[in-house]
């Protein structure tokens, strides 16, 4: 292949990402793919450090706009400082969060349309997912989920986590051959299998065009 494969998972808070992106880790590298997984927005020094100011509970006079522009930030960081290194490496990557997070939290969620995505084409420099899991469950059940103080987009009222699941909805719609849509109330074991089964066609495909 060209470059390593690039996964990243998607969802509300809540609905198991961190669980199943650990599981492929493991399954992949037991198969021989040298993997990183890294999370957004975060993923090194400075992109963490945008994170911490965009949760934080403190920041509620925070601008929708500013907010986008933060994500986007820290989003372009970390795409130049490690997911673009690692691909070119022919290394795969796991990311929880990525473009997607941004049109639906601040496209759909705070209303700012397609800025969103045209802000975030800069930070993202032509690199997209070649699949995308999209853990689905209602917005109510993620968050009774959530055992931790909530953050401070967590804390948005119940229409803003509407709009967003409304939003993963239109991009999965849009995007049918990336984004691969997973009924997160479904077990853990169920998920799991499922991921790996999308996976494996995934990867047959990429071996199919490199043996051309």
């Amino acid at each position: 292949m060209n470059r390593g494969l690039f996964i990243t998972f998607e969802g509300p808070d809540g609905s198991g990402k961190s669980t199943q992106i650990k599981k492929l880790k493991i399954k992949l590298e037991s198969r021989g793919f040298e993997t990183v997984l890294t999370r957004e927005p975060g993923g090194t020094a400075i992109s963490e450090n945008i994170r911490e100011i965009i949760l934080d509970v403190k920041n509620s006079e925070m601008d929708s706009l500013t907010e986008a522009l933060l994500y986007a930030a820290a989003r372009s960081q970390h795409v130049n400082q490690v997911i673009l290194p690692a691909l070119k490496a022919s290394k795969t990557v796991i990311c929880d969060r990525f473009m997607d997070s941004s049109i639906a939290y601040q496209g759909y969620g705070r209303k700012l349309g397609d800025q969103v995505r045209i802000i975030n084409e800069y930070a993202v420099r032509g690199i997209s997912p070649d699949i995308t899991f999209l853990l689905l469950l209602e917005p109510s059940i993620g968050k009774g989920r959530i055992k931790r103080e909530y953050d401070r987009l967590e804390l948005e009222q119940n229409k803003f986590h509407e709009d967003v699941y409304q939003g993963y909805m239109e991009l999965a719609k849009c995007n049918p051959k990336r984004i691969i849509i997973i009924d997160a109330t479904k077990s853990i074991i169920e998920i799991e299998k499922e991921i790996e089964l999308h996976l494996e066609k995934l990867l047959l495909k990429k071996r199919e065009i490199y043996d051309l």
